[in-house]
C-alpha cells in the first residue's frame, strides 16, 4: 500500500464547506457507520489519507495518517511482537485508524489495560475553521493543560478531522491462558468482584449466562493457582472466542432487534429487564437484547449509576446515545463551538445540535 497524504485537498474541502455552510459526512472505512445517527452532508472521506509516519518499536509509540487500514498498523505491530492494548474492534478490513480512535471502541482487554483514549499520544487535526492544528506528541509527558487529544477519542468527528494520530504500544503477552467455569450470574459477578481486589492478570472475563471465561497472562502454575481459588477448567485461550467477542461474530449477537450496550458498575447486580444478556469487562459491559423501551432500559441502568447506548438499531430511534445532563451538554456545546463554531462535522452524529 502506497503512502498518500492528502491533507490540502481536505483541508480545502473543509474550507469550502465553511464558506458555503454546508455539513460535512466524515468517513474512513465507514466500518462504524451504524453508531449514532446518520449525518446529512457532503462526504468527506478521509481513507486515502493513509500511510505510517513513524513507528519506533524500541520506544513503544506508532504515528499513522487516519486513513491507514488497521488491519495493516496492526499487522506491523505484529512483525515486532507488539498489540494495541486495547485491542480494538474493526468490524471489517475497511477499518481505519482514524475510526478507530475516533470512536474508541476498545476489546476485551479494555478494563485491564485501558480505552484506546488512554493510549492516544497525540494527533494533528482539521477543525471546522479548515485550520491544521497539533496536539500532544509521542512521548506521554508533553502535555501542558488541557488534553486536548484525547479530547477527540469517542468524538465521532464532531470537533474535528483525525488526519495524523500518535498511540502507544506494548509487546505481545507472552503466554495466555483461559479458565472456564459452569456458574450462574449471581456467583459469576461475585467471582469476578473478589477477583478485581486481587494481583492477578486478568486481560479478560465474560460470562454468556451459562459459563464464567477468564483470561489470564501468564504460566500454567499461574493458572492452576487461579483455578484452586475459584474452580473451573483450564482451556486454551487461543480460542477464537476473544475475537469473536470483540468483532461481535459470537453467537449472541447475532441478532435482528435491538442491541443494547450498556456501561455499570462492575459489580452492580443483575438489572430488571427482560432479556438476552452478556457480560464483558469484568460485567462492567453489559450486552442486552431486548424489546423493553429505551425509557425502561435508561431508568434501570441510570439507577445504578451507569449509562446506555443504542448500539445496533432495529429500526429507527430517536435516540442512540444515553441523554447527557443538562451541565454536561452545555459543556459539549461550548466544546463544539470553539472547535466548529459553523457547525459543518459531523453534525447531529451523537446527539441533535452537536
Amino acid at each position: 500500500m502506497n503512502d498518500v497524504d492528502n491533507s490540502l485537498e481536505l483541508q480545502q474541502q473543509v474550507q469550502e464547506a465553511l464558506v458555503n455552510k454546508t455539513p460535512l459526512a466524515i468517513h474512513g472505512g465507514n466500518t462504524k457507520a451504524f453508531l449514532g445517527h446518520a449525518v446529512e452532508g457532503q462526504s468527506l472521506d478521509v481513507s486515502r489519507h493513509s500511510g505510517i509516519i513513524n513507528y519506533e518499536p524500541t520506544e513503544l509509540v506508532i504515528t499513522a495518517r487516519a486513513g491507514t487500514p488497521l488491519t495493516l498498523i496492526e499487522q506491523t505491530l505484529a512483525d515486532q511482537g507488539q498489540v494495541f492494548p486495547f485491542e480494538p474492534p474493526a468490524f471489517s478490513a475497511a477499518a481505519t485508524i482514524g475510526g478507530t480512535v475516533a470512536c474508541n471502541l476498545s476489546g476485551p482487554r479494555r478494563p485491564y489495560a485501558g480505552a484506546a483514549r488512554d493510549f492516544v499520544l497525540g494527533c494533528t487535526i482539521l477543525n471546522g475553521k479548515g485550520e491544521r492544528l497539533r496536539f500532544g506528541g509521542e512521548v506521554m509527558k508533553n502535555v501542558a493543560g488541557y488534553d486536548v487529544s484525547r479530547l477527540m477519542a469517542g468524538a465521532f468527528g464532531t470537533l474535528g478531522i483525525l488526519l495524523e494520530v500518535s498511540l502507544k504500544v506494548l509487546p505481545k503477552p507472552a503466554s495466555k491462558l483461559m479458565l472456564v467455569q459452569e456458574a450462574g450470574v449471581d456467583k459469576s459477578i461475585g467471582v469476578l468482584e473478589e477477583l478485581a481486589g486481587k494481583p492477578l492478570p486478568l486481560t479478560a472475563s465474560c460470562f454468556d449466562g451459562s459459563n464464567l471465561y477468564l483470561r489470564l497472562c501468564g504460566s500454567e502454575t499461574l493458572a492452576g493457582n487461579v483455578r484452586r481459588l475459584i474452580g473451573g477448567e483450564i482451556a486454551s485461550a487461543d480460542s477464537s472466542l476473544w475475537s469473536d467477542i470483540r468483532e461481535h461474530r459470537h453467537r449472541f449477537f447475532h441478532t435482528s432487534g435491538n442491541l443494547w450496550r450498556l456501561s455499570v458498575p462492575y459489580n452492580a447486580p443483575p438489572l430488571p429487564i427482560t432479556g438476552d444478556w452478556f457480560y464483558d469487562w469484568g460485567g462492567a459491559q453489559r450486552w442486552l437484547k431486548s424489546e423493553a423501551s429505551a425509557a425502561e432500559i435508561r431508568e434501570a441502568v441510570a439507577a445504578v449509576g451507569g449509562h446506555a447506548t443504542l448500539f445496533r438499531a432495529a429500526g429507527r430511534e430517536p435516540a442512540r446515545f444515553h441523554p447527557l445532563p443538562e451541565g454536561l451538554l452545555r459543556l459539549h456545546q461550548r466544546l463544539k463551538r470553539a472547535f466548529d463554531p459553523a457547525g459543518i462535522l459531523n453534525p447531529g452524529r451523537q446527539y441533535p445540535g452537536l
